[in-house]
């Protein structure tokens, strides 16, 4: 098909900017502001760590459930609706954090904060991917994942910054205040892309309603899974294995959450030029085998120089895995983008849950924390090898 829509350099930078920062707003101050407020909050008496611990729970409850909403509500038609609208939601959960201690509440109101992150997630990449393709820019897709990382230092700013002016509830009030002028703007910005809904594929064929698992998606989607596994242990337990394993007063008992986030920033631009240059399948399996070395490093060189390897070497690859995937997976269904993107992200949310509850059994059994590292060393392997039985995309639509 001839492509007649065209994009200058201002609306490519201002719809990548928009996509960013929604991403910023849900997942650096909906999610990720979590981890540094947590010691906060427990210390002012809110709640007990384990309280703190389910509270989290619940939010990735709520962000494996919105992932799952986004694969019902894929169509553009519906994206339009839909991602307003929880932008919103994040903010007005946000909002009721800032005034209660009330634990339900808390519970009840990031299980929903974590249901607008989900869907958000999905749909805000999706929708411009879609907008992309039909200009012939998909290889810019992946930097809409900037906002993750620059999220992960600017929530981490908001809380160490107004640490000692607020209190229990009122320190969700720098995030509340951040996120409602950026979802705004990012919402109004996105709501106006020009994609239209889709009667005909890439290839000028009437869409019909495939079904979502076949020999070319069903390899792509275990190697995800390996992927989820494998980046929520060092994304999870890095700072306390720090902790359990450097002496007091080490400069890297913190800084290794830094390391991570300063990686993570770079990561899409980097690997949005690698997918371009050698092509996003090679990259992908690429990104595997740096990202396990890096887990790797932890388990053989439990130390200072384990730690900084994998707080690198996984703070600069977990994003290239989300961007590489999202796109290899448009390119083999190119008719349901959305959709495959949103079941990818659902599955994403459930290896990430499961990985903390194998650990869990593991250090039960008598295990290290730093052995259990082996655990995402395994899966990323799992992940590297049905890389290799992905088929590229010339090759599965040139089939007879």
């Amino acid at each position: 098909m001839t492509n007649s829509h065209s994009a200058d350099p201002r609306q490519l930078f201002t719809v990548l900017t928009a996509g960013a920062l929604v991403l910023l707003v849900v997942h650096g101050l909906g999610r990720f502001i979590y981890t540094p407020l947590l010691p906060y909050l427990v210390a002012d008496g809110q709640f007990s760590a384990p309280d703190g611990a389910a509270v989290a729970t619940w939010n990735y409850l709520g962000y494996l459930m919105g992932a799952m909403l986004a694969i019902r509500w894929h169509r553009i038609d519906q994206i339009r609706v839909m991602l307003p609208l929880f932008l919103a939601i994040h903010v007005v959960t946000t909002l009721v954090v800032t005034q209660t201690d009330n634990l339900t509440v808390i519970s009840a109101s990031r299980w929903l904060n974590g249901v607008a992150n989900g869907v958000v997630f999905v749909q805000a990449p999706a929708l411009i991917l879609e907008w992309l393709v039909l200009r012939n820019r998909a290889s810019l897709s992946g930097l809409v994942y900037i906002g993750v990382g620059i999220g992960l230092l600017v929530s981490s700013g908001l809380v160490t910054g107004s640490a000692t002016l607020l209190e229990g509830a009122e320190r969700w009030w720098p995030a509340a205040v951040l996120s409602i002028p950026i979802a705004w703007w990012g919402a109004m910005q996105l709501r106006r892309l020009d994609v239209p809904v889709r009667q005909h594929d890439d290839s000028g064929q009437v869409v019909s309603n495939t079904p979502l698992l076949d020999r070319a998606s069903i390899p792509l989607f275990l190697s995800y899974a390996g992927a989820g596994l494998g980046y929520i242990l060092p994304m999870t337990f890095l700072p306390l294995l720090a902790k359990m394993t450097l002496p007091q007063g080490h400069g890297l008992l913190d800084g290794t959450w830094v390391i991570v986030a300063l990686f993570t920033i770079p990561a899409p631009w980097l690997w949005n030029k690698l997918g371009t240059l050698m092509g996003d399948l090679p990259a992908l399996r690429l990104n595997f085998l740096i990202q396990l070395a890096g887990v790797l490093a932890a388990v053989v060189w439990p130390g200072a120089l384990g730690l900084v390897l994998c707080a690198a070497l996984v703070g600069s690859t977990f994003l290239g895995t989300v961007l590489l995937t999202q796109r290899i997976g448009r390119a083999l269904h190119p008719h349901q983008g959305p959709r495959l993107s949103a079941a990818m992200v659902a599955l994403y949310g459930f290896t990430q849950m499961v990985g903390p509850w194998l650990t869990k059994q593991w250090l039960d059994a008598g295990g290290t924390l730093g052995s259990a590292f082996g655990i995402g060393v395994a899966a990323l392997a799992f992940g590297l090898l049905f890389a290799f039985f992905v088929p590229r995309a010339e090759v599965w639509h040139s089939r007879s």
